[in-house]
């Protein structure tokens, strides 16, 4: 079996309402990822940087959600999501590897979150009112 064979998915299905994306394997494997965490890694220079240590902690992303799932060649998805990102390129390899890591990554995430004091949560909207 080829590398693609064992990365490629073979279903994608987004779950709106619990706002996961799962993928099925042929060799019977699923994954499931919530919209947050995909927000949270993607594999964007916005977020990645272009280089180790360049990264940019990603912050009240808690509600946001996957509106739109485009394949890109036979490679990759581009993910798009309700705060507008659509920039990164998720590659078969790259969801494999967020796959496989997916509980370590997200302890780290919430670790460095809290060492730097930040939230989940977005932040409340400004206020409208009048003087």
């Amino acid at each position: 079996m080829t590398d693609e064979a064992l990365t490629r998915p073979v279903e994608i299905t987004l779950h709106s309402a619990s706002r996961q994306l799962e993928l099925r394997y042929a060799d019977g494997r699923e994954i499931r990822f919530t919209h947050e965490f995909l927000r949270v890694f993607s594999p964007s220079a916005e977020v990645r940087g272009h280089g180790p240590g360049q990264e940019t902690l990603q912050t009240g992303k808690k509600d946001v959600s996957l509106i739109r799932i485009e394949p890109v060649g036979h490679y990759a998805l581009r993910l798009v999501f309700s705060d507008g990102h659509d920039s990164g390129l998720y590659s078969w390899n790259y969801l494999a590897e967020l796959g496989a890591q997916q509980e370590t990554l997200w302890q780290d995430y919430l670790a460095r979150l809290k060492e730097a004091g930040g939230s989940r949560e977005a932040p409340p909207a400004p206020s409208s009112a009048s003087i």
